[in-house]
């Protein structure tokens, strides 16, 4: 295949607003900042069959197809796990400087044995070297919710013998890949797996223990922090970080007590939770009362353990929360939030609801599109923790309703998807912005950018119907076609070459003048 189908000073005759917003974003771009592309294991890899990898909780939970808005499974997802060097090399094509990417844990452990499958190494060691070739820098994450499903027989995140297990995985990462990974994410958006999975039967494992998820929450946490003591003790080179998800929460009548404090609890509870403990070593204060009823004994050292130094955060945004007090006409959630990802959307009493945000496009998910909330959220990180390390936003992206078919002067098969170019383009725009000088998030050490997603994935509850990916993928034959918004960063990525080069030229010349 013919990765770049339209020349590459140009996106068409439709796209010249996307041509010149490439240009406007490339002179912003600092010199080092870092722009890379992310996915995970499990919602790419398929082949969850081959070389000897385990069921993780995920193949157990879609053995009931009703659990996907679309009755699917990720059995192949997009067979990235066979065509990775296609992947890569759409990546080196791009002209992205990196590339996030997850393991498998159920393709290194399947079971309980001490010993990890050499065949589910050596993929990732096949992956590094594609990455290598093609001059992408590898960030790995050690875990994005793929739990092996003999860890969740005895337990799960729910006791405390997995944190320790996943310090023995992030062991064995550092000794096989210490020598080859730029940066270490030990996990991927804490929150998420805490909330939906344990929390409630949004996700696998589907526990729905209510405020019980709370042992989840502190057990992740504290295998984040005991894999970081691992992967330190095991000499990596490069950098270690994690990675959570924040969403700054709003009160929909800023004037209303009652709004503001609403909005204050859904603050501590998805921010501040899982970044208090890991950058101030302390929890909430409202979390230790709730921990008593959840049945949650944190030991003398966790939260030490915890908070070990950081050489980055990573911080993945998508979109702000408007929160209200009292119940909703829906109930806690509106129904554009909660019918795409397969929940109902049914009333109910209860002390707060999260509230439609007015006057903003929404994508394809029903996520309010509202870039300005980036800088707020990294205004707020630099205010709350004062010794806030370097920051990337490890994941940033939107699904929409899109289809490919012919371009109308060329012919050759894209997808128009302006609206991802845009949003992409707002995004970074904004944080670039509200870091820079005067802007109100000054001061925050913003060091990069990973585009949520490299292609069309399998996107969890929702199955394959939110698209995120710059890369479309036919689900019939798994061709890849790239999208305009693959075209526009590559635009944009070409054009700060550009001005580079000239640069480096100059400095050389006048070291041997």
């Amino acid at each position: 295949m013919t990765p770049h189908p339209v020349g590459p000073d140009e996106l068409g005759p439709d796209h010249v607003d996307l041509s010149i917003s490439a240009r406007v974003l490339a002179d912003k771009l600092p010199a080092g900042f870092v722009v890379g592309a992310a996915t995970s294991s499990y919602q790419v890899e398929g082949a969850v069959h081959a070389d000897g990898r385990g069921p993780s909780v995920w193949d157990t939970w879609l053995r009931d197809r009703s659990v996907t808005v679309d009755r699917s499974t990720a059995d192949d997802a997009v067979d990235h796990y066979r065509r990775m060097p296609q992947d890569v090399a759409l990546m080196g094509e791009l002209g992205l400087d990196a590339y996030r990417f997850s393991v498998a844990w159920p393709r290194i452990f399947p079971d309980g044995g001490s010993r990890p499958n050499r065949r589910g190494l050596d993929f990732y060691h096949r992956l590094l070297d594609e990455l290598e070739q093609h001059g992408l820098a590898p960030m790995l994450t050690a875990f994005h919710w793929d739990t092996p499903q003999h860890l969740e027989d005895d337990g799960g995140w729910m006791s405390r013998d997995t944190a320790l297990r996943f310090a023995d995985y992030a062991a064995v990462l550092g000794r096989e890949y210490g020598e080859r990974v730029r940066w270490w994410c030990t996990i991927n958006e804490p929150a998420t797996v805490a909330g939906n999975g344990y929390g409630s039967e949004l996700h696998a494992p589907a526990r729905n223990a209510g405020v019980g998820a709370l042992r989840a929450a502190h057990h992740l946490l504290l295998g984040h922090g005991l894999s970081v003591q691992a992967l330190r003790a095991e000499g990596v080179r490069g950098a270690i970080g994690m990675s959570n998800v924040h969403s700054p929460a709003e009160p929909a009548n800023p004037d209303s007590v009652l709004d503001r404090a609403a909005a204050e609890v859904i603050e501590t509870a998805t921010n501040r939770l899982f970044a208090d403990p890991v950058l101030l070593g302390t929890y909430p204060t409202a979390v230790h009362a709730a921990a008593r009823v959840a049945g949650l004994k944190i030991r003398d050292g966790d939260l030490e353990t915890i908070s070990q130094p950081l050489d980055f955060y990573g911080l993945n945004y998508y979109m702000p929360t408007l929160v209200a007090a009292g119940s909703g006409d829906d109930g806690p959630l509106p129904a554009s939030l909660v019918l795409p990802s397969g929940g109902d959307a049914e009333g109910g009493r209860s002390p707060l609801h999260i509230v439609e945000w007015p006057d903003v496009r929404r994508t394809a998910y029903g996520w309010p599109v509202v870039p300005d909330h980036l800088g707020v959220m990294l205004a707020r990180m630099r205010d709350r923790y004062p010794d806030l390390p370097p920051v990337y936003i490890t994941e940033g992206g939107a699904s929409f309703d899109e289809s490919p078919g012919p371009d109308p002067e060329t012919g050759v098969v894209q997808v128009h998807d302006t609206r991802r170019a845009e949003y992409l383009g707002d995004h970074l725009t904004a944080a670039l912005d509200a870091v820079g000088p005067g802007g109100h998030a000054e001061g925050v050490d913003l060091r990069g950018y990973f585009v949520w997603t490299l292609m069309d994935n399998w996107e969890w509850a929702a199955g394959y119907r939110q698209t995120f990916g710059l890369v479309h993928v036919d689900r019939a034959t798994m061709a890849r076609t790239p999208k305009a918004s693959y075209h526009w960063l590559r635009k944009v990525l070409q054009h700060r070459r550009r001005q580079e080069t000239p640069a480096k030229s100059t400095a050389a010349g006048a070291a041997t003048a």
